[in-house]
């Protein structure tokens, strides 16, 4: 879609232009010092919309002398300014910078992460949407009536009431383009917008000139109909460019509000997490979320640290154990030590890797971006020559004005604007009926640009549910006594020893837990331990799962029963989806916070060659920037919050729908089926739409290079011009509608299987 100013956020923020800047005093409150006298304000900036809307306010920010660096992130419309404290001895003021901004057409203020003006914005433009709808069909009826050979009176009574129907029309729904207009004109700046503004302002005008004057042709029904359809590709892409910020909403909803703190003196103290220190004692109960980066003191518990290493086996804590904020305390009550603030914790940290990479693919210019660039002052000229040219020719200043409006409208971006937006909606219509969802259009041009693969392991290439191997050759009746111990508890691997028991099991009543370690009960057999070897037998055996399985060991009085490995399966259609990808000549590469045996095990199960382990989400990031710095453009394939900087940095990102919340809003696509056949899939459509894409835009420059010659000639008149407009932009939704196809079988067997696994209800 167009490139816009900021005047497109709407009226609700073109009315805060004339609210007060943040004030000095609260913008050096809410900086922070980043060191070497240094500190970082963050600003909200809604009207930002778009690369050049980036390009504009960093470079204003840059200017001012004080500013050491300035990022604008697109998804959250945040801008990080550094700045220096002390400028040539003097304090520098904050309120500069926002007065910067100011000047260059968009608003400011203190950022925050509440979305009320996005959500207002984005019911704003439906219901102009619905405006127009509703205004071009009954004007369409009247003009319906007029084509059809309307008595001079009738006709004239049908365009007075189309004209009155269209006035308050573009008044109420044109608003969006007339104020993006004028704030760009204002600011010395020019958009796809300006044009539009002028043909539907002009051709109104000259419309109503002809009504007044009971001519015989108006072009009420072009008007308010191209405004229809453009108001809903700005909806359009309003809402998908609006999506990911939910993914860093959601990840700031992970860390609790505050802990309790617990004082030398034994007393507790409840506290905001923004007001705890380092150094002060913190009672974490089970079920709690950990609230800053601590270290434990006493206690013992299994906490589950998906967040930062996306596995879904607990860590056995206890004292000197370190835990970062977000992860979750699961069985047993902890006393820790804060060793970081809130600000500075794990999970702050994560929040903002996700910023610094969605700015950074944020600067990806879209193909229609780039195509405005250079159409709008095109228009503009060739409009103003028309007029000229036949004003000074013939002296009619009035058959000029009708050159120039036949050069806008048969010029209008309505070709151009859907030669993008309408195949991304084939696209997305076939990708969903194959069990894929797209969040964002430009993600189907990123991702028929990749060259590289990046996987998670964990729920990824593989189920992340562990399973038992080998069962057939375990002991039947040590299964049976192993289940009956597992069924006490929710352990991952616990659950999956008692389902892999399928006949019955003895009854064992008392059961104890014991955190980090296992299970223990007292029994007529005697006494049954059910766990990790170093908890059932007292010590751990070296390199004891080199073999990349994880390992249970039954126990009874000194005696190791029965040993269970399990293994996480690879999901259905991995090895066909790794195939398929290499058959493309696509590069790949594992990066899994699992241990090393796992992820080499799974990596020579598929054939690829590339892979780490033991990663933190802040060492997968940088794995794909440095793949990104060295030119390649990378797909990032992953589930869990560890993955989602990595998911957020890459070209583009796809994440199962079996996904943590904040994985999947990180994602740019997510697949609903289990195959990961999806991802080829997926890439196979994202190709085909790219090439009808530009096909779509040689079409339209086709259609201009025959028909601006004709309208500039006068040879077309307003009517003739919007009826070619209508026909350029039918033949590039035509050519849009080639995409759909059968689907792969991989979707229309889980299609077929989803249908014979769902029970049909007979009425009586």
């Amino acid at each position: 879609m167009s490139c816009c100013a900021p005047g497109t956020e709407g009226a609700a923020e073109v009315a805060r232009l004339a609210h007060a800047l943040p004030s000095s005093e609260e913008l050096l409150l809410a900086s922070r010092s980043v060191g070497e006298g240094l500190r970082q304000s963050e600003l909200s900036v809604p009207g930002v919309h778009c690369g050049a809307c980036i390009t504009a306010v960093e470079g204003a920010l840059k200017a001012l002398p004080a500013v050491v660096r300035a990022r604008v992130n697109l998804s959250t419309r945040r801008v990080s300014v550094v700045w220096m404290e002390d400028m040539d001895g003097l304090r520098t003021d904050p309120q500069a910078f926002a007065a910067a901004i100011r000047a260059t057409g968009y608003d400011t203020h203190l950022f925050s992460l509440t979305t009320e003006g996005d959500d207002a914005l984005r019911n704003q433009l439906i219901r102009a949407v619905a405006v127009a709808g509703f205004a071009a069909t009954n004007i369409m009826l009247l003009s319906v009536s007029v084509w059809s050979g309307a008595e001079a009176a009738t006709r004239d009574l049908f365009h007075w009431i189309s004209a009155f129907i269209a006035g308050p029309t573009l008044i109420y729904a044109g608003r969006f383009f007339y104020q993006s207009a004028w704030n760009a004109l204002r600011h010395g700046r020019t958009n796809m917008d300006v044009p539009i503004a002028l043909a539907i302002t002009l051709s109104y005008t000259v419309s109503l000139w002809e009504t007044l004057h009971s001519a015989e042709h108006v072009w009420f029904d072009a008007t308010v109909s191209l405004l229809f359809f453009l108001l809903i590709g700005r909806a359009l892409d309003h809402i998908m460019r609006d999506r990911a910020r939910s993914a860093i909403t959601g990840l700031a909803r992970l860390s609790p509000r505050g802990a309790m703190v617990v004082r030398p003196d034994g007393t507790r103290d409840y506290r905001p997490v923004e007001e705890i220190a380092v150094g002060e004692h913190l009672s974490i109960s089970a079920g709690e979320r950990i609230p800053v980066d601590c270290r434990v003191l006493s206690g013992a518990s299994d906490v589950d640290r998906s967040i930062v290493n996306g596995e879904s086996d607990p860590l056995a804590a206890g004292p000197g154990t370190q835990l970062e904020a977000g992860a979750m305390n699961l069985t047993g009550s902890l006393l820790v030590e804060a060793v970081a603030t809130a600000r500075n914790s794990f999970l702050s940290e994560v929040i903002g890797l996700m910023e610094a990479a969605e700015g950074g693919r944020a600067r990806y210019r879209r193909i229609a971006d780039r195509a405005a660039q250079i159409y709008s002052p095109v228009v503009h000229f060739l409009a103003l020559v028309s007029f000229l040219g036949w004003g000074f020719y013939d002296g009619d200043w009035k058959h000029a004005m009708l050159v120039a409006i036949a050069v806008l409208i048969i010029t209008c971006p309505c070709a151009l604007g859907l030669a993008v937006p309408v195949v991304q909606v084939v696209a997305a219509g076939r990708l969903f009926a194959g069990g894929v969802m797209v969040k964002d259009g430009s993600a189907m041009e990123r991702l028929a640009e990749i060259d590289t693969a990046v996987f998670d392991k964990t729920g990824t290439l593989t189920l992340g549910k562990p399973r038992l191997v080998d069962r057939e050759a375990v002991n039947r009746s040590h299964l049976a006594l192993a289940a009956a111990l597992a069924a006490h508890s929710r352990h991952p691997l616990s659950m999956a020893l008692a389902a892999a028991n399928a006949g019955p099991m003895p009854v064992i009543e008392t059961v104890g837990e014991i955190a980090g370690g296992g299970l223990e009960a007292a029994t007529s057999q005697g006494m049954l331990r059910l766990g990790s070897r170093a908890f059932a037998c007292g010590k751990a055996v070296v390199g004891e799962e080199a073999h990349g399985l994880s390992e249970v060991v039954l126990w009874r009085d000194g005696v190791v029963l029965e040993t269970f490995r399990f293994e996480d399966a690879l999901r259905t259609g991995a090895a066909e989806a790794i195939t398929a990808l290499k058959r493309e000549r696509i590069e790949m590469a594992i990066l899994s916070g699992d241990r090393a045996p796992a992820v080499s095990r799974v990596a020579g199960m598929l054939g690829i060659g590339h892979w780490r382990a033991a990663l933190s989400p802040r060492e997968k990031t940088e794995e794909v920037a440095e793949r990104t710095a060295a030119g390649r453009r990378v797909l990032m394939v992953g589930d869990g919050i560890n993955d989602a900087p990595a998911l957020a940095a890459a070209h583009v990102s796809i994440a199962p729908a079996t996904a943590a919340d904040v994985g999947r809003q990180a994602a740019d696509f997510v697949f609903l089926h289990e195959s990961l056949e999806a991802i080829p899939f997926a890439f196979e459509t994202a190709r085909r739409a790219d090439r009808l894409i530009r096909q779509n835009f040689a079409l339209a420059v086709g259609y201009n290079v025959i028909a601006v010659p004709v309208a500039i000639l006068g040879h077309a008149t307003p009517l003739i011009a919007a009826i070619a407009m209508s026909t350029s932009s039918i033949i590039v939704v035509l050519n849009s509608l080639r995409l759909r196809g059968e689907l792969p079988a991989f979707a229309t067997r889980a299609t077929d299987e989803a249908r014979l696994t769902t029970p049909v209800v007979q009425a009586a």
